[in-house]
């Protein structure tokens, strides 16, 4: 009897799991990141008023809606009951992805924070490459000798609302250039790798395109009622092997 019990008491467990595992696919697609800075940091906008320097703290940085070349991310305060900001930003593709987030920054501005560059969510290959307005695009390009995105037309950098449907809608919209050092205004393209090199490209196209998991179109019932007669089936064959040896 007492094996019976212990049978039952793990398909029980086993069901609970099943039941009740959570599922990462919502962070995946979003790409949640929680970030906690040490010192204060500058964003672009669009921002809350007031807000263009984020204090030292903890923040979530979440993927809102992405086109094929332009993202729109939003940061949060660490409760997630606030947005702080939506911002604009291009993908930025790297070819060995790390194992962890990182985010850069434009480095080599003196006496004030630093402004933020990237953020790349762990284990992908493209990255979110920060817009400024074109004013301190330039600034920051001369700066950090680095070409840097910029809005090529003028939108609000501070409003009440960032999560506005009218914001986001002017960020998908907004031209977008590079301004290099010198000042020079260049496409995109011309010096930030958006897309996989060629020869990326070549290998991905070789190899078999097996889909990342199974489509969910059948409901996982019918798997727990298998695991449940399986461990019935196991508990009376465990019964009847000890009715005989007694």
């Amino acid at each position: 009897m007492t094996s019976f019990k212990a049978v039952s008491t793990v398909f029980c467990v086993t069901l609970l799991g099943a039941a009740f595992s959570p599922s990462a696919k919502a962070d995946e697609n979003n790409h949640k990141t929680i970030v906690t800075f040490s010192g204060p940091v500058e964003i672009p906008p669009v921002y809350i008023t007031g807000m263009r320097i984020l204090p030292a703290g903890t923040y979530v940085f979440k993927l809102t809606s992405s086109q094929s070349n332009r993202h729109i991310v939003q940061i949060f305060n660490k409760e997630e009951t606030r947005i702080i900001a939506t911002v604009l930003a291009i993908p930025n593709y790297r070819i060995t992805p790390k194992g962890k987030t990182v985010i850069t920054f434009n480095e080599g501005v003196k006496g004030q924070p630093e402004p933020i560059r990237a953020w790349f969510y762990p284990g992908a290959h493209w990255g979110e490459e920060f817009v400024y307005p074109k004013t301190r695009a330039v600034e920051l390009a001369k700066v950090t000798n680095t070409p840097v995105p910029a809005l090529q037309a003028e939108v609000a950098v501070e409003v009440a609302k960032p999560e506005e449907p009218a914001v986001v809608a002017v960020l998908q919209q907004a031209p977008i250039i590079a301004v290099k050092p010198t000042g020079e205004e260049v496409e995109v393209a011309q010096v930030i790798q958006s897309e996989p090199p060629p020869a990326a490209t070549a290998t991905a196209a070789a190899a078999p395109n097996y889909p990342a998991e199974l489509p969910a179109t059948a409901s996982t019932l019918p798997l727990i009622a298998l695991c449940g007669l399986l461990a019935l089936g196991g508990a009376f064959s465990v019964r009847s092997i000890r009715s005989r040896s007694l």
